[in-house]
């Protein structure tokens, strides 16, 4: 029996363009009392990075392919195949590299392999939506003599920032960030030069601000202004925005506020043409207005949640759904009871004529840090199988 753990040094969200590191160990459980004979024999062990891709077949219509060839694993097969037996089609993965061949474990005896690889730019961001999945994986396979392959899969998160494929780095080390205390391979160089770089276009996107003033009307008049100070955020901010409804005509009753995403299947891919977009809601703000002057709502976007993106399948975009409740008569009415000498009572209406009406403000969401989102990550940075 030998235990694998394998365990991502940084935690299980990157950035795509980065190097995920992942060291893995191989250990014999047994006491170092045990006889010789209980020593363990490993054959081989490799690993390899893929992205899989899953659509719905009621909403998406995909081409046949003919990438499930090799869903049965052979008794004595040695082929390694990381995406065997999952569902859906492997749509990218990098060269598989050969951690060892031959391993011997004595009892007690533990042995360390760092597994490094650049995750590819131009690929998709990790996404679970309704109509589309796109998950990553890092899986090492390992083989007895004899014996079938044993996979252990880590999942891990890829956020996608355009911008950095076209970023070309100096050659020049003398002018490039550098601390001269750390020895550095150039490969953990260039890795945290694009993280620095990543937060600092993320900084500048988000933090411009600029006044966005929107006049809330109907059919039957004014009912107020809406005022937001930028429409550009990362993942874990929060979207705060106000309302001023004193100088409405019609006066609103009541409002709610959604922070929602579209998914929409691209057209040549639809199951039935004009196929609407499917909308997943991630914060709500509602409130009763009714002679309130200015009110104002802070919705926060989830750090688990997936920046907007676009591929050759499918799009994702952020807005916020406004919904109005307003009314075209007096929603109050004072009553005198008794003589006019007596106090006078005020009371609401029972019934009330109301008009609906909604509102779409289309916003941008983009990445943030990825060990910011680390935080709050599903996926856990160690993972374990025993073989």
């Amino acid at each position: 029996m030998i235990e694998v753990l394998a365990k991502l040094g940084r935690g299980p969200v990157f950035l795509a363009g980065e190097v995920l590191e992942c060291v893995i160990t191989f250990t014999n459980p047994l006491s170092a009392s045990s006889t010789s004979a209980s020593s363990e024999m490993l054959a081989w062990a490799s690993a390899q990075i893929h992205c899989q891709f899953h659509a719905s077949e009621n909403r998406v219509a995909l081409p046949p392919s003919d990438g499930s060839k090799h869903d049965v694993q052979a008794e004595n097969e040695t082929v390694f195949v990381p995406n065997r037996g999952e569902r859906g089609q492997c749509i990218l993965s990098t060269p598989p590299k050969i951690l060892f061949c031959d391993l011997r474990l004595d009892p007690g005896e533990s042995k360390s392999y760092s597994y490094c690889e650049t995750l590819p730019i131009d690929g998709p961001p990790s996404f679970r939506g309704q109509s589309v999945k796109y998950v990553y994986k890092l899986t090492i396979g390992c083989q007895r003599v004899n014996s079938p392959i044993k996979l252990l899969r880590v999942p891990f998160r890829v956020l996608v920032l355009h911008g950095l494929k076209d970023y070309q780095f100096p050659q020049d080390e003398a002018v490039a960030p550098s601390n001269p205390f750390l020895e550095e391979e150039e490969g953990l160089k260039k890795d945290s030069r694009l993280a620095d770089l990543a937060t600092e276009l993320l900084m500048v996107a988000t933090s411009r601000r600029s006044l966005h003033l929107y006049n809330i009307s109907n059919t039957r008049g004014k009912v107020g202004t809406f005022c937001i100070f930028k429409t550009v955020y990362k993942i874990g901010e929060d979207v705060i925005g106000t309302f001023n409804f004193s100088e409405g005509d019609i006066p609103c009753l009541q409002f709610s506020v959604s922070l929602q995403t579209e998914e929409s299947i691209q057209e040549e891919f639809q199951r039935r043409r004009g196929q609407p977009g499917s909308f997943s809601t991630h914060a709500r703000h509602q409130e009763a207005c009714l002679h309130t002057a200015q009110s104002s709502f802070s919705l926060p976007i989830p750090l688990s949640s997936t920046p907007g993106f676009t591929t050759n399948i499918v799009s994702l975009k952020w807005r916020l759904h406004f919904e109005f409740v307003t009314s075209g008569e007096s929603a109050g009415t004072c009553l005198v009871r008794g003589s006019p000498s007596e106090a006078v009572t005020c009371t609401g209406v029972e019934q009330i004529e109301v008009d609906t009406f909604s509102w779409d403000l289309p916003i941008k969401v983009l990445p943030t840090n990825p060990i910011l989102a680390s935080y709050v990550s599903q996926f856990s940075s160690t993972n374990s199988i025993t073989i």
